[in-house]
């Protein structure tokens, strides 16, 4: 859903995403294995405008974490389906048109490096990672608001051996019977 009260920069990000398959904590790379169940394609959608704001502070969740954002799918692929997660083709395409081409090659961290970092917040099973994105989100363009999502927008983020995330983009009028939502955090207080 588009939140327009909120936004007016709806950005996509195509990532690999890894799933954890049991719970652990503090372990390093040669053990990453062993906690990974599969794989899924996800799309970290992003409010650029909040997003810079919320860079001030140091502190980003809201910009990425609006209801609605973040799909992933269309299902998971387990990891002996996938022999080698770090050369998997990427592909992003709002429309038909290609937005973001990369492969999981040029990675600067590998998947058991990440997984084992991340491993000192602790897993549960079920838990994701994002592996980052690749080249040609909106908000790099020279003029973003010719790329920004917009309502009525169809989204395809494929990944190779993996699957292909379908979403539309829906405006708030079309999900909702109200007014779209409006807050500023940074404007007066009540």
């Amino acid at each position: 859903m588009y939140p327009e009260g909120l936004t007016k920069e709806l950005d996509y990000e195509l990532e690999l995403a890894i799933v954890i398959g049991k719970s652990g904590k503090f372990f390093g790379p040669e053990e990453a294995e062993d906690y990974i169940a599969g794989y899924t394609v996800f799309n970290d959608i992003t409010a650029r405008d909040i997003q810079r704001r919320e860079m001030q502070s140091g502190v980003f969740s809201f910009s990425k974490g609006i209801d609605t954002f973040c799909p992933i799918g269309p299902w998971i692929v387990t990891k002996d389906e996938l022999p080698d997660p770090h050369a998997l083709a990427m592909e992003l395409r709002v429309n038909g048109e290609r937005r973001q081409t990369g492969n999981t090659e040029k990675m600067i961290i590998s998947i058991p490096h990440l997984v084992a970092y991340h491993s000192a917040q602790g897993y549960t099973a079920g838990d994701i990672i994002t592996t980052g994105t690749i080249s040609g989100v909106a908000a790099v363009q020279p003029n973003p608001f010719d790329f920004y999502l917009q309502p009525g927008d169809r989204v395809e983020a494929e990944i190779e051996g993996v699957g292909t995330l379908r979403n539309h983009v829906v405006g708030w009028k079309d999900a909702h019977d109200t007014e779209p939502f409006s807050i500023d955090l940074y404007g007066p207080a009540n």
